[in-house]
């Protein structure tokens, strides 16, 4: 039985220095196609990026930003900064031009580390606290004085836990990202916790898809397996399916973490379609023992396509359909549900792999307290929390600090939840996003989309309020509509190419077969939460890098009429 792994002092200094010296001859991290790095040459390569830093005229708590797609020399970067008591400031991979030049100055970076399929982003921006670029795929220096001091030592910088590690500007769905100050206690914490939810061991194999810049794969798909002397392998392309079945043979990783999208897609394109083309699969489908049995058939063949040694398959980040989840268990796969946000770095709670249950996020992660605030007759409420991992507050931003944490150190999540008897939690939705009715009850938009994503030919939607009552935005997967509704997909093909005339009669068509589809999925819903409009997207949404809709940019800004009038 291998024993869980608690560094003194909880530092990110304290965890990578003990996997160098306990793991040194294990391989750490690498391409997919590449060759392995051993912790020891971590180590190494770590001292080599810190004497640029430090020649640079870096000193303690000085800003280093990150960007770059998952690699080796991410990971070595990293730790690099960190290990060093500077303040790490990680930048998601698709953000925009303005977003980083926001970031870059509020955080006051003086080195920002960029991969050369990222540096166009960079080129010409207003960054007044820079001091010097160093591509990361080389760690060579491309702009700004390297004054390389003369057999210079590095520093000797003892890191406390209280110390500010990193700076995660979030992706929000609500608007302008926040820097969010996580201190080294609170990521080497959580790492340490993930223990608690499935042991892993040095043998491990973690295959890394989602962003290193995102805390949910940061802290337990990069500081929760060097902590343990595991090796991570990261793709050399985006994570497409021909990328990522060639790495899954090749690897045949134990280990993994995922969005629901992911899975979603899996889920719709290799049961739902196949189980939805014929009236005679449709009624096979629906006997609780057929359906049964065909999840468990359709199981051993997903694990197998995953390599066939998978012993943990993360999900996070969003919330996970009820269909797919239903699948997954009784299919037998080995999924783990989560649930945290950046400002808790990012676990509160969680289930292993034999302790899922339909629709919860699990148990409070252990040494962190959750409640649910003010209860309603059903038990919800907002979900506060308070434990180490939770942040040290939002940089250079007192204000907003001060509308989420309260006395006692809560932190107010912004989440509507409830517990079952056992203590599992249970999300209900955002607050923000929360839709009070006509008689005073609340709609959890996150619900309807659920039914809504749930038919055949939907890809993925968003539920709004607009003067008064529910619309679905929808994206269609046109490509597998049936015959049946063949015209849905030339009408939105055939807008741009035709006049407008020809344009009303076709919308004439669309407008009918949204209403049928309308009077569909109210069939499914209770009374206040009927929808009364669908709009038909053309485009995908905007997602954050969990794969959540950009809700903000699709809400109407509705203008009130001066009282009186």
């Amino acid at each position: 039985m291998h024993k869980k792994i608690e560094p003194k002092p909880l530092t990110l200094q304290s965890l990578i220095n003990n996997s160098i010296k306990n793991f040194s001859n294990l391989p750490a991290v690498s391409f997919v196609h590449g060759t392995p790095i051993t912790y020891a040459e971590l180590g190494k390569k770590m001292e080599e990026v810190s004497t640029i830093l430090f020649s640079l005229g870096l000193k303690k708590d000085d800003k280093v930003a990150l960007l770059g797609h998952n690699m080796p020399n991410w990971v070595i970067v990293y730790f690099s900064v960190v290990g060093n008591g500077l303040i790490v400031v990680p930048i998601l991979p698709d953000f925009t031009r303005e977003e980083i030049e926001n970031v870059m100055v509020h955080s006051e970076s003086k080195v920002l580390f960029v991969s050369e399929r990222l540096s166009s982003k960079v080129i010409n921006l207003d960054l007044p606290f820079l001091e010097a670029k160093i591509l990361i795929d080389n760690l060579t220096i491309i702009s700004g004085k390297n004054e390389t001091l003369s057999e210079a030592k590095l520093p000797k910088i003892k890191v406390n836990e209280e110390d500010i590690a990193a700076i995660i500007y979030t992706s929000g769905t609500t608007g302008r990202s926040k820097g969010v100050v996580l201190s080294h206690k609170s990521l080497t914490f959580i790492a340490m916790q993930s223990y608690t939810f499935h042991a892993i061991k040095s043998s491990d194999v973690f295959l890394s898809l989602l962003p290193l810049s995102h805390t949910y794969e940061n802290t337990i798909g990069m500081l929760y397996p060097i902590m343990y002397g595991s090796s991570i392998f990261y793709l050399e392309k985006p994570p497409t399916s021909a990328a990522l079945l060639p790495a899954l043979t090749k690897l045949r990783p134990t280990m993994m973490l995922s969005v629901p999208l992911i899975m979603e897609k899996l889920y719709k394109s290799q049961i739902q379609c196949k189980f939805s083309t014929n009236r005679f699969r449709r009624i096979i489908y629906k006997t609780t023992l057929f359906r049964k049995l065909i999840h468990r058939i359709a199981g051993k063949r997903l694990y197998k396509t995953f390599g066939g040694r998978l012993a943990f398959f993360g999900i996070g980040g969003a919330k996970l359909d009820s269909r797919v989840e239903r699948f997954l268990k009784e299919a037998r796969f080995p999924y783990a549900i989560g649930y945290g946000l950046t400002e808790t770095a990012p676990l509160l709670a969680g289930a292993g792999v034999h302790q899922t249950k339909l629709h919860s996020t699990g148990f409070a992660v252990q040494g962190v307290d959750l409640k649910i605030n003010l209860p309603d007759k059903k038990g919800i409420g907002e979900i506060w929390a308070k434990g180490p991992n939770v942040m040290k507050g939002y940089y250079k931003n007192p204000e907003a600090t001060s509308e989420v944490m309260s006395e006692g150190g809560w932190f107010h999540t912004g989440d509507f939840g409830r517990f079952d008897s056992h203590k599992r939690l249970y999300i209900k939705g955002r607050i923000k996003n929360t839709i009070v009715g006509a008689s005073g009850e609340n709609i959890y938009p996150e619900d309807i989309e659920t039914v809504i994503n749930n038919h055949k030919f939907v890809v993925e939607s968003l539920v709004i309020e607009e003067d008064g009552y529910l619309v679905a935005k929808v994206l269609f997967d046109l490509n597998n509509i049936e015959k049946g509704i063949e015209h849905l997909k030339s009408v939105i093909e055939a807008k741009k190419e035709k006049g407008r005339k020809a344009i009303r009669e076709l919308d004439e068509k669309q407008h009918i077969w949204s209403q049928n589809f309308m009077k569909e999925v109210n069939a499914k819903l209770n009374r206040v939460s009927q929808i009364k409009r669908v709009d038909i997207m053309e485009e995908p949404f905007e997602k954050t890098a969990s794969q959540k809709i950009k809700r903000f940019l699709y809400i109407k800004k509705s203008i009130k009429p001066p009282k009186g009038k």
